[in-house]
Formats: structure tokens, sequence, C-alpha cells
């Protein structure tokens, strides 16, 4: 049975849309005339335009279809490398010991020598993580090509594009969790300011040194500004969703906004609904719905120029403050944290003192 969700009077209620004689609701190219006729019926039978969220995204089991697969397997292959990037950063243990050691005595060469040593691989690392963020910055890009053309509205989308739109949540998941672990590691900003303290110094005596070392002077100004951010990745996909917008001014903005904005009412509503809640496989997947929605009302308030906290915002922000608060404490104050400190308009005057009174409680 193929079921909707409808909105009465406040009250969420199924409809059988098997019992509604109609043709199949495809993206434009592939319309009929009745078929346009019988999504306008739909849309006002159901109110989509309010709530076009109202479906069950697989963001655990969707495959490509032949129109998604070139774009999938392009994006596939970063993801694939995205999980050894958290990997590498959840054991990244640092060369503190080694730095402290090199500071106390800064005239022992060997003491010198063996730091150098300990910390250019480590860097090393961390040169990989960066240059992995350009690579997400066009993944992200080349998904948003696919997920806001003009061929479907932003609910169609997602909904018949779900291997893409699940590709989109794990670039998202990923970038929340990697700003998660950078934030409670002080290692790399400890290791990557003493390489390149230690650089200048060399270059001082050897104008040569840097070619023989991981990262040279332009590439660690890059690396230094990238990390130098208390959200780095997220700021990359930030700058990359406008940058898309700018780059694409043939396509209205509201491409792009409602996109997300619909992404994140999907998330909310699988989560607060018991029904799809409950054809999650793993609770983790709760968590990862979490980190998408998070992740979508960031880039939607950088992304539109009234933000995602003005009343007129397409995304429910009080609703999906109460997703969050309903969950335990310990497992969403990232979360949270990221809402309060990396969201471009949360502190403007436009945001109500009920927003803002929910998100400091």
């Amino acid at each position: 049975m193929c079921s909707c969700i409808g909105k009465s009077n406040g009250v969420y209620t199924f409809i059988d849309i098997q019992s509604v004689t109609k043709p199949q609701i495809t993206c434009k190219n592939h319309h009929s005339e009745s078929s346009l006729y019988y999504f306008s019926f739909l849309s006002s039978l159901l109110d989509i335009d309010n709530n076009a969220g109202n479906f069950f995204l697989d963001f655990e089991n969707a495959k490509p279809t032949e129109a998604e697969k070139r774009v999938w397997e392009e994006v596939n292959e970063v993801l694939t490398e995205a999980v050894s990037v958290l990997q590498d950063l959840q054991s990244y243990s640092g060369a503190g010991e080694a730095i402290r050691q090199a500071i106390q005595h800064p005239n022992d060469e060997r003491v010198q020598e063996s730091t150098w040593a300990a910390v250019v691989p480590l860097v090393g690392k961390l040169k990989k993580f960066y240059e992995f963020s350009l690579k997400l910055e066009d993944s992200l890009q080349g998904l948003l090509e696919f997920l806001t053309s003009s061929r479907c509205s932003p609910t169609q989308h997602l909904e018949q594009e779900q291997a893409l739109a699940r590709q989109f949540a794990e670039i998202l998941h990923f970038t929340l969790r990697f700003d998660e672990l950078k934030m409670t590691n002080p290692a790399i900003q400890n290791d990557f300011s003493y390489y390149r303290r230690t650089l200048s110094r060399m270059r001082i005596i050897n104008q040569t040194a840097e070619e023989h070392n991981e990262v040279d002077n332009e590439l660690a100004n890059r690396m230094s500004l990238f990390y130098a951010n208390a959200t780095p990745m997220l700021k990359t996909l930030s700058d990359a969703t406008t940058k898309f917008v700018s780059k694409h001014a043939e396509l209205p903005v509201e491409n792009t906004t409602d996109c997300l904005s619909t992404m994140a009412s999907v998330c909310k509503v699988m989560l607060e609904t018991p029904e799809y809640h409950s054809r999650f496989a793993s609770e983790d997947t709760v968590l990862f719905c979490l980190r998408v929605m998070v992740g979508v009302i960031i880039l939607y308030d950088y992304v539109h120029p009234a933000g995602a906290f003005v009343k007129s915002s397409k995304i429910d922000m009080k609703g999906c403050i109460k997703v969050l608060r309903y969950q335990p404490p310990n497992s969403v104050e990232g979360l949270l944290n990221a809402l309060r400190y990396t969201t471009k308009h949360l502190n403007d005057e436009t945001t109500s003192k009920q927003i803002k009174n929910m998100l400091q409680a």
C-alpha cells in the first residue's frame, strides 16, 4: 500500500494513494499533462507546500537509480575515503610530549630532530584531512546540482532520488562528526603550530629546507586558516553551498534553500513519528538523522538571506530544537552547540526570544 500524510486541523492522517486513480508523479521531464493536473490536485489535498517533509527517506538502504548512478559513483569514492579520515582523526594522539621536550631543551639537537621526526607524519595526516575537505566540497556541489535542478520540486528530488539524498546526508553526518572530534583534540592545533614555527626557523637557516618537508609554506598557510576555525568542515560546506548559489545564478536561490528546509523537515518528522522511527534498523540512525537535521539548518542559515531563525523561515526551528531536547543530553550537546555557535543569524534581532531561550536553556 502506498500512503501519504495529510494534515487537517493540526492532525496528521494517512491517505491511501492507491485508492486515487492517477498516473505516477515523476520529475518534469517525465510528466504527462494529466500527471501535472493530478499532482496539483494532490498538493491541494495534502497541503504539500506546508508539509513537504512528510515522507520516509531511507538513509539506511537507498540504492541509486540509473539516473543517479554517475553522480552516486563519484560521490561514493569520496564517502569511502571519509571512513578512513574519521578513523585517522579518532586515533590522532598528537606529539604533545615530544614537543614539550623540544621546548624544554632548545639546544639539544638530538631532541629537536626526534620531535621533528614525530611531528612530520602527523602533519601529513592533517594535510590529508585538509585535502579531503576540498574533495568533499566538490562532491557537495555535484549533489546540489542534481538535487536542486528545476526538473523537480525539492520534495520530488529527495523522494525520488533517495540514494543521492542519502549521500548528501552522509556528507553532513561526516562533517559534524569530524568537527566534534576536532574540537575535542587540542593536539591538532598544537602540532601544526609547532610545525609552522619550526618550518620558519628552518627557512631562515636553509631556504631549501621546506622542499623536503610534508607541507610547504603556501599550503601551510591554507591549512592554518582551515584549522583555525572551530568547525572547519562545516565552514567548508557552508562556503561551498554559498558559492554554489552564486555560481548558479540561473537557479532561483529557493531551489537550494527549499531542498535544505525539506531535508530538515524530513529528519524532524522521521524522528518524531513512531511509524517512521520504528523502520530504523539501527538506533545509530537516530543520531545520524539528528546530525543531518542540524547540518542542513546551518547550511540554510548561511544561504538564505534572512536565515533559518526568522519567523518566515521554512524550517520549523522550534520543532527541531524540541526534537534535539528530547534526546539524552550527552548525545546532542555538541549539536546544540553547533546551532548556538556556528550559525549566522541566531543573534539577529529577527530571531524570537523563545528560540534563543530554547537553545540557551
